[in-house]
């Protein structure tokens, strides 16, 4: 059974309040609701993520159904910094001993301008193609896309929740109306929203459960990037 470690967020902070280095997401703005619909579309699409073969897969499909580029293409472009060294526990998790070579890929997997992931991957080269190597190596291919033909599958160790629209503990609280300042026409702001809304780590397997790569991907505020969900008026049309 794979391990899969969960860390909550702890939030200390009332519904609307600030939080400490954010940006403004201009399409959304701060109310009570709008975090619900937050927190529903991050948990939705984790799930996602989670029950998915592919990563890569998951965000073309989020990045087409909310018309965040067209044509919705997942692309990867390498962050060009120090190889990191994979440690005993990569090692170990992919199966390799200390002589066996990992290479490590960073990138950022965007759709058209927007950051969806930051994605760091140790992998194995020698239980790839040479084909497979050379676009990794080449190309902006995404990972999870080079690999297809192996018929990869994901086995989650880790899930980490960086940002929470919704304090802890708030449905006990009594009376938590948003504390964000209304504008002079009596408008709730913008909802400010961190850089990192969550983070997975996994291993990719063959479909003969082979062990090629490791990964640790940082899910970005991009993925929101589209206009605020109008739960009210959703709920008035009807089925």
């Amino acid at each position: 059974m794979p391990r899969v470690t969960v860390v909550p967020v702890s939030v200390s902070v009332a519904i609307g309040c600030v939080l400490s280095a954010v940006s403004s997401a201009a399409t959304w703005t701060d109310t009570p609701v709008a975090r619900l619909e937050a927190l529903a579309l991050i948990e939705s699409l984790n799930a996602e993520i989670l029950s998915s073969s592919s990563a890569t897969l998951t965000l073309e499909r989020w990045c087409r159904d909310h018309a965040l580029a067209d044509p919705p293409q997942i692309l990867a472009h390498r962050v060009d910094v120090p190889a990191a060294q994979p440690s005993a526990e990569v090692r170990s998790d992919l199966q390799v001993s200390s002589a066996d070579p990992v290479r490590y890929r960073r990138v950022e997997l965007t759709c058209g301008a927007r950051e969806l992931s930051v994605a760091e991957n140790w992998y194995v080269p020698s239980r790839l193609t040479p084909e497979m190597n050379r676009l990794l190596d080449e190309t902006q291919t995404p990972f999870g896309k080079v690999v297809l033909p192996l018929k990869p599958h994901r086995e989650t160790l880790g899930v980490q929740r960086l940002w929470s629209p919704l304090p802890a503990g708030w449905e006990r609280m009594r009376n938590a109306a948003s504390t964000a300042i209304p504008d002079a026409a009596g408008a709730a702001p913008p909802l400010n929203i961190p850089a990192a809304l969550f983070e997975h780590r996994a291993v990719l397997y063959t479909e003969a459960h082979v062990a090629i790569a490791e990964v640790r991907e940082v899910y970005q505020r991009d993925l929101l990037d589209f206009p605020e969900p109008r739960i009210a008026d959703a709920a008035r049309a009807g089925p």
